[in-house]
């Protein structure tokens, strides 16, 4: 069998470039070589060359996080080159990157979010209308961006004037959410035109992490990821339609990863990812390992959807 040349591209503009560069190495490591020929670009420096190769790729891997590889623009660029690559396209990767249109997509898709408020920069507002309105502690976050870098929670006044000051070196709007304590989850889906729900993973910070931040996140042993998560059957078949919701809402294809908050029996959406972590480690990586799915058969399936999805796009055409 003839082997397909894959593109896998990492590293990057964004504040998490070192992430994706990450993941990028342990994504190569667990491609299929015989299956394979893998060529490695970082877009801060190769995109020359990925324009004057695309003709000889057969799919791309984006293994990018944040602005300028999350958001739409790399996949608006594999378009035009003509090169399928795995996950959402331009509009879902631009909608789902932006919390505030994500927010007002899943309204409309009757899901539950946090209660919010949104600033833009400039002078730092009076934030006594938000604290009525959400009360404290309040979630602040960059409306765009990943990795929870820029996001803080809260307790105080003080508090909150400082973390929007924070959030404004990552964005020139910031989103104030009101702070919901319950059992957080996350909900992977895969697939292309019926896609599936994965199991569940619940994620339980460490002590010192007030939530599930960039250390929780990335350092080893600062968060316990439990698969399948410790809730019902019926919230979990709940959670699992609510993640699948999400990925139509925010017109997803091949995969995505939304997290939840569930809380006196709601389920609050937070967020979806639609490249989410790809080390062997990461969550979307663990659900589909408890559905049978290992890490190398993984990025097999991702390829497989990516490719389905060009040969959409051709017959639509």
């Amino acid at each position: 069998m003839k082997k397909r040349t894959i593109a896998l591209l990492a590293g990057g503009i964004s504040s998490e470039r070192e992430v994706s560069l990450n993941s990028g190495e342990q994504v190569y490591a667990a491609l299929d070589k015989t299956r394979y020929d893998v060529v490695r670009y970082d877009p801060k420096t190769d995109l020359s060359k990925l324009m004057a190769d695309a003709a000889s790729i057969d799919a791309a891997l984006i293994i990018l996080h944040g602005p300028y590889g999350e958001d739409g623009t790399v996949q608006g660029m594999l378009d035009l080159l003509d090169i399928p690559y795995q996950g959402a396209g331009v509009i879902g990767s631009a909608v789902a990157m932006n919390k505030l249109a994500a927010k007002r997509l899943y309204t409309e898709a009757g899901l539950l979010v946090p209660p919010y408020c949104v600033i833009k920069r400039g002078p730092i507002p009076e934030l006594g209308g938000c604290i009525q309105h959400l009360e404290l502690p309040i979630v602040v976050k960059p409306v765009e961006g990943g990795s929870s870098i820029g996001i803080a929670i809260a307790q105080t006044a003080e508090e909150l004037r400082q973390a929007v000051e924070e959030a404004f070196r990552y964005d020139k709007q910031v989103l104030l959410e009101k702070y919901i304590e319950g059992t957080e989850v996350t909900g992977g889906v895969l697939g292309n035109d019926d896609p599936e729900a994965l199991p569940l993973i619940e994620i339980v910070p460490g002590e010192k992490h007030a939530f599930f931040n960039y250390e929780a996140k990335y350092k080893a042993g600062e968060t316990t990821e439990i698969c399948p998560a410790r809730i019902s059957e019926t919230l979990t078949d709940r959670a699992q339609t609510v993640a699948v919701k999400a990925h139509d809402a925010l017109f997803c294809r091949g995969y995505s990863r939304t997290d939840m908050i569930i809380a006196d029996d709601e389920i609050y959406v937070l967020e979806t990812n639609t490249i989410p972590g790809m080390t062997a480690t990461s969550l979307f990586p663990q659900a589909a390992a408890g559905a049978g799915l290992d890490f190398t058969r993984l990025l097999d399936r991702l390829i497989e959807l990516s490719l389905e999805g060009r040969t959409e796009r051709r017959s639509v055409s």
